[in-house]
């Protein structure tokens, strides 16, 4: 797989309305009469720059921008690597602040962000702090630690093509041992109308016809380092598994076979896919290209800042956590002669899932045809045509959710695909709220207790080896996550939460609209269980964790069933490591299923800062520890009820909020005696410094403490090394 991104022109008008002030950022912070400001000098390394690229500056005060990248400050070049400038920051506060490499279209208005360092802690100065002798900073690499991230997308648009298989069809004996190289360029479009183009014009590079800090990287899924990197001069090598390739000459250029146009017009959707005609250098047919492609948008109704990012960060607890499948666990894949009390992804089904104890609880979302996201597993429903006490064929019939409104959803008797098929109903359970279908996504932020996360698995049709798809005419990608994101950051709160989906593209998404939540790759693997997927990124353990690798997401949430079939796999793990091109620090994730396989691949897993979740069909106590006891992050398992005791176990998360709270309280008690001791002048002088006091206090707490046992908020806690497992 190969794929190429760029960011549409940024002086389109539409785009500027997307960069305006943040209304914090005009907020004065009180200053305390006692503050003055002092000179201090930022300077830090940061080489590999592309020409177009500054170094950036932000913080929490508004001389820093707030954390808003609009807002930032611009560092000055005063060597080859070394960018620096002198401001005036005020001397009686502590100061947190982040740099980042971006492209300046314009300041207060638009700022690429294009990597940034992502340390949990940002970097920090103290109150009173006198400046040491002037060093320069590393660029991502502070408290023991180089944590450095690619952007995400504000503004502008990313286009992604994806090549994979066999998409040359290249008719000319002449090609057919020959090894093929693809670029891809971007144009403007109705700029030099009057300009007439010669052959020439294809390898003379004019920079007049590029689009301004447009950019194209590209990756390979098969690659041993499949990090998005600059296009090469004359393009990127396409392997083809069979094709017999021979090495280009280092010295010579590559002939110029032919080229192809892409029109704005061709695209359809946010995703589709193309065949386009290859012309070659004399105006004549060569072939035929074809290649899937994915429209990326920024997410239009919410702004991310710098201030935190869990989307790489997990602090890991003393054992794996428990991971309620679907709530309570699925109510529809039993045998006939079972039951199941409660109905899955339920408000009544999560509810009892956090009363015993689990840590996390994972359910599906989708959308409703009025682009409500509710809660429910499969994409479609059945509707009986007429009561009856027994059903048969005719009976019933299939719909898809999305051609129902949230209102047809919840008035309508439906049932799910299992009963359709067995002509057996399992629930009679209208007359309880809690237990009816469709929960919104909105309604489960709400209800549920804050304090248990989220594992919020996004449904979406993915295509599967014969062609065929999960679903046809899906929504638009970009609407669907949009959607569903904008309802997560409006009402989530401090709940830890992390996303995952089967569709690559989902991932990718949600990776590049926002920087806030981490996202989680779910693969099933080699597999008989379930139909193979078309895509090759959801192939093979190894195929995923290069994907993973490639987007830089958390890790993955891998299925155990083809390595209890055959344990004798050779298990994979990449070792977290430096891309050298740009410093990005890489934390690669690992495959469960090659867990059980070899044990000892944990330990490296975790040495690399792994996160790895597992799901599947675990029935039983003993595997479920096992899994535990290997130090997996996470187990997604039914029945939750079954193996958890909550008497005796309850969630990490409940027991962090209660000692959070308890360290508040003493806080508090230790910060007036000291107060009542020092300040005796007046009630009123007392009350000031107590307060004054206590906040000096929970800041010191702050740095020094950790209550968060994975996505917790920068302001209860505190991560070291050994936290995030690095």
């Amino acid at each position: 797989m190969q794929s190429w991104f760029f960011v549409e022109d940024p002086s389109n008008a539409v785009l500027r309305c997307a960069g305006e002030v943040s209304e914090g950022t005009e907020a004065q912070e009180e200053v305390s009469e006692e503050s003055v400001a002092i000179d201090w000098v930022f300077r830090v390394k940061a080489p590999n720059l592309r020409p177009e690229e500054v170094v950036c500056l932000t913080g929490d005060i508004p001389e820093l921008g707030n954390w808003v990248p609009e807002d930032c400050v611009v560092l000055n070049k005063i060597d080859e690597d070394i960018w620096s400038i002198n401001l005036k920051i005020p001397s009686k506060k502590k100061i947190h602040y982040r740099y980042f490499i971006g492209v300046v279209v314009e300041l207060n208005q638009h700022v690429i962000v294009r990597c940034w360092e992502t340390n949990f802690h940002p970097r920090r100065i103290k109150a009173d702090q006198v400046q040491e002798p002037i060093e320069e900073d590393n660029f991502g690499s502070y408290n023991g630690l180089t944590k450095i991230d690619r952007g995400w997308l504000a503004a502008g648009m990313i286009v992604q093509f994806i090549l994979n298989k066999t998409p040359f069809n290249l008719w000319r004996p002449r090609y057919d041992q020959r090894e093929v190289y693809i670029k891809i360029t971007p144009i403007l479009l109705g700029v030099n109308s009057g300009r007439r183009y010669s052959r020439d014009d294809s390898q003379s590079g004019d920079q007049h016809d590029y689009p301004q800090y447009n950019f194209t990287e590209v990756a390979s899924l098969h690659s041993k380092d499949p990090q998005f990197k600059p296009q090469g001069q004359f393009g990127h090598k396409f392997n083809t598994g069979d094709m017999n390739i021979s090495r280009a000459i280092d010295d010579e250029p590559p002939y110029h076979a032919g080229f192809c146009v892409i029109l704005p017009t061709v695209f359809k959707g946010s995703t589709g896919n193309l065949v386009l005609p290859l012309i070659s250098m004399k105006q004549r047919p060569l072939g035929e290209l074809k290649l899937e492609y994915l429209l990326i948008l920024p997410l239009p109704n919410f702004d991310s800042d710098m201030r935190v990012t869990y989307s790489r960060y997990w602090k890991k607890a003393k054992q794996g956590l428990n991971v309620g499948h679907r709530g309570s666990g699925s109510s529809f894949k039993l045998e006939l002669n079972e039951s199941s009390e409660i109905r899955e992804n339920t408000i009544a089904s999560l509810k009892r899932a956090v009363v015993h104890g689990a840590d996390f609880v994972e359910f599906d979302v989708q959308l409703s045809k009025d682009l409500v996201p509710v809660i429910y597993h499969d994409y479609h429903v059945c509707i009986a045509m007429r009561k009856k006490k027994t059903f048969t064929d005719s009976d019933m019939f299939e719909l898809p959710i999305k051609e129902l409104t949230l209102d047809q959803l919840r008035i309508l008797k439906l049932y799910n695909l299992m009963e359709g098929k067995t002509n057996s109903p399992r629930f009679y359970d209208d007359d309880l709220e809690e237990h009816q279908p469709f929960p919104t996504l909105k309604s489960a932020l709400e209800l549920l207790d804050r304090k248990c996360g989220f594992n919020i698995e996004i449904k979406w049709t993915n295509r599967y080896a014969d062609g065929t798809y999960e679903l046809n005419d899906a929504i638009d990608i970009n609407c669907y996550v949009d959607t569903i994101l904008e309802v997560v950051l409006r009402h989530a709160e401090d709940r830890a939460i992390v996303f995952s989906s089967f569709n690559p593209d989902i991932c990718t998404l949600i990776r590049l609209k926002q920087n806030r939540y981490p996202v989680m790759f779910l693969t099933q693997g080699q597999t008989t269980k379930y139909p193979q997927y078309d895509d090759p990124r959801c192939w093979t353990i190894i195929n995923a964790v290069q994907f993973a690798n490639m987007i830089e997401i958390l890790g993955l949430c891998a299925h155990t069933e083809d390595i209890l079939r055959d344990p004798t796999l050779v298990g994979l793990i990449l070792i977290g490591r430096i891309n050298y091109d740009r410093a990005l620090f890489m934390m690669p994730p690992l495959h469960t299923e090659d867990i059980l396989r070899d044990p000892t691949l944990i330990e490296h897993g975790l040495n690399a800062g792994m996160v790895m979740f597992c799901w599947g069909d675990v029935s039983d106590a003993l595997t479920i520890q096992y899994l535990k006891d290997l130090g997996l992050h996470g187990i997604i398992y039914d029945k939750i009820y079954q193996f958890i005791n909550s008497n005796e176990k309850e969630s990490i998360y409940l027991m962090d909020g209660r000692e959070s709270q308890q360290e508040l309280i003493r806080s508090v008690a230790k910060a007036q005696e000291e107060a009542a001791v020092v300040l005796v002048e007046s009630q009123s002088q007392f009350a000031k410094g107590a307060e004054t006091l206590l906040r000096e206090r929970m800041e010191a707490e702050c740095d020094n403490i950790s209550t968060a046992t994975s996505l917790a908020s920068l302001e209860t806690g505190s991560a070291t090394s050994e936290d995030v497992g690095v």
